[in-house]
């Protein structure tokens, strides 16, 4: 497999741009594609709210995010897969989108280029069936921010190449990031299953009027999440006791929500529009520049924790 110096970004929403600077730190040049213009200009100012946000916090040089930014470029030109080492897919989650886009990308591409998928849980194996030479095809997904969350799983699907595979985990570490090899391609990988699980217990609660959204995110920022940040949850449990957490799940796990489907606070938030920070409103409110106030204050967080666990 070929060198990895010249980087497709496919998808200029969030991850995708967040993805884009990590590469361009690096020393890579870095091209975000996008079919849509202002898809396009919103990953511009988004980049400058990243950069912005970095120099003030001290983790670039006002310099060095020129820099950065000197090697990135943004496109709609499908001409720009045809001279690239990596292309990293971030765009919509749907099956039918993911395989129009690679069967006819799998094949702008040189047939060394490594080929890879930021889907947060669809089937590598699925999406790998319209690619061409899918051997050179594995997931690599990123958590958002890009720029920020230190980690990155890589999944093997069925017709990933081991070779595949340990590169996109080599190159995960070369450009500072902490990957974790998903042997077996089920639903939704290692950490978007436990995420979820985390949420739906978290909507079960609020549901339920034991909790508010309120309350349910600060016990996740001011306990269990400030034990996660440093150890996992294994760790945990040895440093509690497994005695003590065998008695807890004795009573525990059957009491615990097992919806099959998505919640109705979910849902109805779906269905009106209410995506959250992109659309200015979510389970809480972000309209009047607070959407970019939050994005501001949780990479702020971000990079202090990130220092620290360093």
């Amino acid at each position: 497999m070929r060198q990895c110096k010249n980087v497709v970004i496919a998808g200029a929403g969030l991850m995708g741009t967040s993805m884009a600077q990590i590469f361009a730190q690096l020393g890579y040049d870095v091209i975000i594609y996008d079919v849509i213009e202002a898809a396009i200009e919103k990953s511009k100012n988004l980049i400058r709210i990243n950069q912005e946000e970095q120099v003030k916090t001290g983790e670039l040089t006002f310099k060095e995010s020129e820099e950065l930014q000197g090697r990135l470029s943004h496109t709609c030109e499908k001409g720009c897969f045809t001279e690239c080492d990596l292309v990293v897919e971030s765009i919509i989650e749907k099956m039918e989108i993911k395989h129009l886009f690679w069967k006819e990308v799998s094949t702008l591409v040189p047939e060394d280029a490594v080929l890879a998928s930021n889907t947060s849980g669809l089937s590598i194996t699925e999406i790998a069936k319209v690619i061409h030479k899918p051997e050179r095809f594995a997931g690599m997904h990123w958590f958002n921010p890009a720029h920020l969350i230190p980690l990155i799983e890589i999944i093997k699907g069925d017709e990933s190449a081991d070779e595949t595979v340990d590169y996109l985990y080599d190159l995960s570490i070369t450009i500072g990031k902490e990957p974790i090899r998903v042997n077996k391609d089920v639903p939704g990988f290692i950490a978007n299953r436990i995420q979820l699980a985390i949420l739906r217990e978290s909507l079960y609660l609020v549901e339920n009027n034991v909790g508010s959204f309120e309350d349910i995110d600060k016990c996740m920022k001011y306990a269990l999440g400030f034990r996660y940040a440093c150890l996992g949850p294994f760790e945990v449990c040895d440093m509690g006791g497994l005695d003590t957490f065998y008695h807890i799940a004795e009573y525990l796990n059957k009491d615990l929500s097992d919806a099959k489907e998505p919640q109705r606070i979910l849902k109805e938030l779906y269905e009106e529009g209410h995506y959250g920070v992109k659309a200015k409103a979510g389970f809480y409110d972000y309209s009047d520049g607070k959407d970019e106030e939050a994005i501001r204050r949780r990479d702020e967080l971000y990079i202090k924790v990130s220092k620290l666990l360093k």
